[in-house]
């Protein structure tokens, strides 16, 4: 089947997720921060109001109940304000602090932590009122719409439900002292807003994972998008082939000046081939000239038949001298012994002599 240039089937590279990430496009639902917020807030006034409230009740008697007094005195007035803010911040400063740390918590587990100082920067274009119009016209906006009517309904069917399961206690607060209905009417909103952040939170999850899924889909990439972004990352893969073939002719150049001058090749048999050279008027050491493996082994090997020169096979120095040294390299001071052998028998096969290293040093 031909490729559709716009057929989003390809799956998105870590580069495009790292990309949509560093510009903010992350997978994030706005009313699960704002669902853990009310549920944890709800949760901790239940758990922790306690001593907030008992301080509301003290202070409500002291300054409504008794004989009444008004004093028009400023140095007063400071030394009340302080009193009340100074009980007020011991009590709801927790209260804050368990809010804070929640709303941070489900901010960081949807899309971790973002430094985005571009997003300060001012857009003018946000102030486009066509631009602006077609956004509060587009499809998003307007499942986002709908969304949030739901929401209304299932938050007001929540509260209908836990009001009407007080239907009892509401009808009877009426016959009750002033105590017990502040009492009662606390539990029963608190009991209300706990089911309705409950609820808020369940939706908050199905919107997360529809924002998700729709979060992958805007990411997948067409055929053609992938293609261009390996050619931006590595380069056009033409060029990258041809610079393959440039290096390989180029080592072959190498391997096709170099082999004819060695004195050995040691190979491991067939899958490495290493050509080594020793002049003892100008080297301190034999230098490997060429080294192979694979198709570059057998082509070491058919030059050193072609011109004569001796292959000894020697695996374990083989396998060493191709992992240790580099071309045009000297030898490793302890692989003198194994290739002075080599060269032995070699400059013996010629009716030759040769120093050996230690002599040369001296």
């Amino acid at each position: 089947m031909p490729e559709q240039h716009g057929d989003k089937s390809q799956e998105p590279t870590p580069h495009r997720r790292q990309k949509a990430r560093e510009e903010g496009h992350v997978a994030k639902s706005q009313d699960l921060a704002s669902a853990v917020l009310l549920l944890v807030g709800t949760a901790a006034l239940w758990l922790l109001g306690g001593p907030l409230a008992g301080f509301l009740d003290d202070y409500s008697r002291q300054h409504l109940g008794g004989e009444a007094w008004v004093r028009v005195d400023p140095d007063l007035v400071v030394v009340q304000c302080r009193s009340a803010l100074s009980a007020l911040t011991r009590y709801v400063l927790p209260l804050m602090a368990v809010m804070m740390v929640a709303g941070i918590a489900a901010h960081l587990a949807q899309s971790g932590f973002l430094f985005l100082p571009g997003r300060l920067s001012p857009d003018i274009t946000r102030i486009d009122p066509l631009r602006g119009f077609g956004r509060l016209a587009s499809i998003t906006n307007i499942a986002r719409l709908g969304f949030g009517l739901f929401k209304v309904v299932v938050i007001a069917a929540v509260s209908f439900v836990s009001l009407y399961g007080h239907r009892e206690t509401i009808l009877a607060l009426p016959g009750m002292a002033a105590e017990t209905v502040a009492v009662y009417v606390a539990r029963i909103m608190l009991s209300t807003m706990l089911q309705v952040a409950l609820a808020l939170v369940v939706l908050a999850i199905l919107d997360y994972a529809f924002q998700r899924w729709k979060y992958e889909q805007d990411l997948r990439m067409t055929p053609q998008e992938v293609r261009e972004e390996l050619k931006n990352l590595e380069g056009d893969p033409h060029i990258a082939a041809r610079r393959k073939v440039v290096q390989r002719q180029l080592v072959l150049n190498r391997i096709s000046a170099e082999v004819p001058k060695a004195d050995v090749v040691i190979t491991n048999p067939t899958e490495l081939a290493v050509a080594i050279r020793y002049d003892p008027e100008a080297m301190a050491a034999p230098v490997v000239v060429a080294k192979g493996a694979g198709l570059l082994a057998q082509r070491i090997r058919r030059l050193a038949l072609q011109h004569g020169i001796p292959i000894v096979e020697r695996k374990p120095l083989a396998q060493a001298l191709y992992r240790e040294v580099e071309v045009n390299h000297p030898i490793p001071h302890e692989r003198y012994a194994a290739v002075a052998e080599v060269l032995a028998y070699v400059y013996h096969l010629k009716g030759k002599g040769i120093p050996a290293p230690e002599d040369r040093a001296a």
